[in-house]
């Protein structure tokens, strides 16, 4: 059965996907803030499916808020950045199919995952858990590993599409667009995971520390 994700979260069908946005847009009074951990990151994987997300984010997400109509009767939302800059977004834009970019970078992302376990898993063996950041205590419920501290995962990701020629030279399986792809080249594979462990500089940092970056 075909199904729509957005980040982690798998609906059974985009429909349902639009209905669960929905419940946040029409939850919240017009120019309050999202103020729900859980809503704030669903808009946050949401955005990243915005074709110009790279754009709506700016310097960082601080918060969103539901924004006034701008055509017709519906509200909409609203991304506050962290340099205090507000700008609009259509989450109708956000549920597009992906673009080939985007499927890549996402499958990217599942190829190293592991990677960031186990930097937390050593810094708790360890027992440095605090954030790299401000010196904050972190336990595992308050805890994000982070790229901060050296080039973002999308720039790491970047390099090494251009070295192949672009995107388009990395081959996605058919699962891709629902967001449960890998790389037909396995060798390839093994590659971009030398190149993410080359390159990737971890640090700790508290999960509302991490939500304020901006996602280069």
């Amino acid at each position: 059965m075909p199904q729509f994700s957005i980040g982690h979260r798998t609906y059974r069908t985009k429909g349902d996907a639009k209905e669960a946005i929905r419940t946040i847009l029409y939850g919240y009074t017009v120019g309050s803030t999202v103020d729900d951990e859980e809503h704030h990151l669903l808009l946050l994987d949401l955005l990243d499916r915005h074709p110009h997300a790279d754009v709506k984010i700016g310097s960082g997400v601080e918060a969103f808020a539901i924004a006034p109509p701008q055509r017709g009767p519906s509200p909409g939302f609203r991304v506050i950045r962290t340099d205090g800059t507000r700008i609009d977004f259509s989450y109708l834009e956000c549920l597009k199919p992906r673009t080939y970019r985007q499927q890549v970078l996402n499958v990217m992302g599942d190829e190293v995952k592991q990677t960031k376990t186990d930097y937390f898993e050593a810094r708790r063996t360890a027992g440095t858990l605090r954030s790299d950041s401000s010196g904050q205590l972190l336990d595992t419920a308050t805890t994000a590993v982070s790229y901060f501290q050296g080039p973002s995962f999308n720039e790491i990701a970047t390099e090494f599409a251009e070295s192949l020629g672009g995107w388009e030279a990395i081959e996605l399986t058919s699962s891709a667009e629902r967001g449960l792809g890998r790389f037909v080249d396995r060798d390839l594979a093994q590659r971009w995971f030398a190149h993410h462990q080359s390159r990737a500089v971890f640090g700790l940092l508290t999960r509302q520390e991490s939500l304020r970056l901006p996602r280069r």
